[in-house]
């Protein structure tokens, strides 16, 4: 049976009624294109799993700025079923500058949408107080979560940032009308010593207040009613309570995840069972408090090992039942010609990528019909 057909069969008559969904979802008021995405994500996640790639749209291996053009479009013929972008350019730059990332971002967010497909953000933010970018600089970068939190001294340009970031959340609509969803993923790899944000520089009480006044202020404020809020440690925990260290709340977290290169193939280092570890301790979390979970970051530079896709990645993705929304590799750049995390044409392991891209456990977006419907889980 081919992957249509295989989905055609899973899920005849898969309904569920709103009713009977007790949604873990933070913001009540959340357009209904929202609240549907994230119903349909947490019940693809029980079955199968969509396939992430940072910057798909935008550029690519050897190339920048075509259009309907991803690498995993040239390998499969299909777009991932989720894109990835960043609000880095939001904040930091001229104002000529912040005003032409909007449009790029914008246009790459509605496309995705019309297309029926789906957008996450993360957010490699520019700190805001010694301005020297979002790597932690020594001797140059302040500890500036401290300065960004109410009361800080920060804090008032802190919310100018963020009224860039809610005009832009705001005007992501497509051909239909209707605000596209985007999976806003802010402060990141938080656990780790390589951003200004990350835990040497930043206590747990001022890294929590940031988050909740960030979200808080999103989403009561400024209206910001088409996000889901991800939250994503590195790979730096072995349990739960680890796990939780710097958690915010229910109240301010849709979904959990991990990012984790170091247990999947970095510097050569595999440890299938440490990552299936870590990453069924997001998953538990997610099904026990209804949340969505995802991988939220992985991949293997240069994708030296031709059967990693197979072999590696899928064999942590289908084991111990999780539930898992999706899973996201890394960008390809445009112009390094080492610096990639899925296959072009021609690269080695593109014959084991389209074994993933036929797996019926994965989905790309031309497998995506109807995802911001509430009644109906589409696929095919």
């Amino acid at each position: 049976m081919n992957k249509k057909g295989y989905y055609n069969t899973l899920y005849t008559v898969t309904f569920l009624l709103v009713g009977n969904f007790v949604s873990g979802q933070i913001d009540k008021d959340a357009t209904k294109e929202t609240k549907a995405l994230y119903k349909n994500l947490k019940d693809i996640s029980k079955r199968s799993i969509l396939f992430a790639h940072q910057h798909a749209t935008e550029y690519g291996h050897g190339w920048s700025g075509d259009a309907n053009r991803s690498d995993v479009k040239s390998v499969t013929g299909s777009f991932p079923a989720m894109v990835g972008i960043d609000f880095s350019g939001l904040s930091g730059g001229s104002e000529a500058d912040i005003k032409k990332t909007k449009e790029d971002l914008r246009k790459n967010v509605v496309d995705t949408y019309n297309r029926g497909g789906v957008t996450t953000a993360a957010w490699h933010f520019s700190n805001p107080a010694s301005k020297d970018g979002f790597y932690l600089s020594e001797g140059i970068s302040l500890a500036s979560m401290s300065l960004i939190k109410p009361g800080g001294s920060k804090h008032e340009e802190y919310k100018k940032i963020l009224k860039n970031i809610a005009d832009f959340a705001n005007s992501v609509i497509g051909s239909n009308g209707k605000l596209a969803p985007i999976i806003f993923r802010p402060y990141h790899e938080f656990d780790g010593e390589w951003f200004w944000w990350g835990k040497p520089y930043t206590s747990r009480e001022d890294f929590i207040a940031v988050w909740q006044f960030t979200v808080s202020y999103l989403r009561d404020t400024l209206k910001v009613h088409n996000f889901i809020y991800a939250f994503s440690p590195d790979d730096k925990f072995n349990t739960e309570e680890e796990f939780l260290e710097r958690f915010p709340g229910n109240d301010y977290v849709d979904m959990v995840g991990m990012d984790n290169y170091g247990d999947f193939g970095r510097d050569g280092n595999y440890n299938i069972e440490r990552a299936i570890k870590k990453l069924k301790i997001v998953s538990d979390y997610g099904i026990k408090n209804n949340k969505l979970a995802a991988l939220t970051e992985t991949g293997l530079e240069s994708i030296p090992n031709p059967i990693w896709w197979t072999e590696t990645l899928l064999k942590v993705l289908k084991s111990e039942n999780m539930q898992l929304s999706y899973v996201l590799v890394w960008r390809n750049d445009t112009q390094s010609p080492t610096h990639y995390y899925a296959p072009f044409p021609g690269q080695d392991s593109s014959p084991d990528f389209l074994k993933f891209y036929n797996d019926p456990f994965t989905i790309f977006e031309k497998d995506l019909k109807k995802i911001y419907k509430r009644k109906f889980l589409g696929i095919f």
